[in-house]
């Protein structure tokens, strides 16, 4: 059997093996807990069912055009209008089947093999990958100063005479930081005087904490018209507990919109019309359900720092937003995939290894399930690791016993 040299290129997930062990165990009915997951546990806004259940009671449910529906770019529209307060029309919008489509489609429309796109590390795991299939080269710039926030420099430095792309994703998914707002508008107004494309993946902007204020990109841009290559990607997913619903979408100049729109045409078509309607619902609906997630997002990540504060030799920057922590664990096992590995074996806790957001030594602990997950997770792992623990554990039905140093 012979596969395309961009499919060979294209690795496999750190955390597959992991989550097949977690499904086993599961299975099997232990008390498993799970702190690696990527979306909220709060129901999806009751304007959106309502709305999906209506379209769906009608039976009519067809094809939609290949850019969104008219409503749904509308609700882009004004989304756009409100959040980034930039005037957009119908020609900027393409709506996709999750904000990860509307990356996709563009990186597609804008890379030709062997250009190079930088995003900075920690990153989340898609984004080489999502190079790689495009035939291109990923470039993670890593921060000189060995912490996870990046200076301009930092990117900057990395980029060079087949740099196509940057791509900013803040609130940052894994470590929950927020860009500085000089990194963002220097990365901006290079990217502007380069010609270079910035994609920046807002899709946790609604999600931020302790009265911090997000940086829009939009605000230091000199080009917002038919020539920008500013591309802003959202969506429904994380916001508004919509991850299911699979819709998301991109703004950009009429001419990239237009080569997406053809790219995703031929690729899936339209996004689901049934699931475009309840977007749309969210979006213009009472707004009260993502203010709610976020406290109770707020609430579990000051849980989440109080337990990991008690924890000997751990270090952790505090998260100014998302529903993630990336968390410094190098003083017990520098090999993340061998430490996540070891606490999933141990006391059952799911965690995902920090190689795979391109920074050893760390782990992904995500606080979007319930609250007495967090708490017994991060007990769970303090006890496997921490030798001042006590040798003895409850877990469930069974007492543990640890016979390791």
């Amino acid at each position: 059997m012979s596969i395309s040299q961009i499919a060979a290129s294209v690795r496999e997930s750190a955390t597959l093996a992991l989550n097949e062990k977690a499904a086993i165990l599961r299975a099997k009915g232990e008390p498993l807990i799970h702190l690696g997951g990527g979306e909220p546990k709060a129901k999806a806004p009751m304007d959106a069912l309502l709305a999906a259940a209506a379209m769906l009671n009608s039976g009519e449910i067809r094809y939609t055009p290949s850019a969104g529906t008219p409503a749904m770019k509308a609700a882009a529209i004004r989304y756009t209008q409100e959040h980034y307060g930039r005037k957009v029309t119908a020609k900027n919008v393409i709506a996709s089947s999750g904000a990860k489509q509307a990356i996709m489609v563009a990186l597609r429309a804008i890379l030709d093999p062997m250009d190079e796109v930088v995003f900075p590390a920690p990153y989340w795991v898609s984004y080489p990958e999502m190079v790689r299939l495009c035939g291109a080269v990923p470039v993670p710039a890593v921060p000189e100063d060995g912490t996870l926030i990046p200076t301009a420099e930092d990117i900057i430095s990395r980029c060079g005479s087949q740099t196509k792309a940057i791509i900013l994703n803040s609130p940052n998914n894994p470590s929950g930081l927020m860009y500085p707002r000089d990194v963002i508008r220097e990365v901006v107004e290079f990217c502007e005087k380069e010609g270079i494309y910035l994609i920046t993946d807002d899709i946790y902007h609604k999600l931020i904490f302790d009265g911090k204020k997000w940086t829009n990109p939009c605000e230091f841009a000199k080009d917002l018209g038919d020539t920008s290559k500013l591309i802003v990607v959202n969506g429904v997913s994380k916001a508004y507990a919509m991850t299911g619903f699979r819709i998301g979408w991109a703004i950009g100049n009429p001419k990239l919109i237009e080569v997406m729109s053809n790219i995703q045409s031929h690729e899936t078509s339209g996004p689901a019309g049934l699931l475009q309607v309840g977007a749309v619902a969210a979006i213009n609906g009472v707004q009260s359900s993502v203010e709610n997630l976020r406290t109770q997002l707020e609430n579990r990540k000051n849980i989440l720092m109080s337990k990991l504060r008690a924890f000997k030799g751990v270090r952790v920057q505090e998260p100014d937003g998302t529903f993630y922590a990336f968390v410094d664990f190098s003083a017990y096992e520098k090999n993340s995939l061998k430490l996540s590995t070891f606490i999933l074996d141990k006391v059952q806790v799911v965690t995902v290894p920090g190689v795979a957001f391109g920074t050893e030594g760390h782990l992904r602990i995500s606080y979007c399930g319930p609250e007495k997950d967090v708490i017994e997770g991060i007990e769970r792992i303090k006890w496997a690791l921490d030798p001042d623990s006590p040798n003895e554990l409850q877990m469930g039905n069974r007492k543990l016993v640890r016979d390791w140093a």
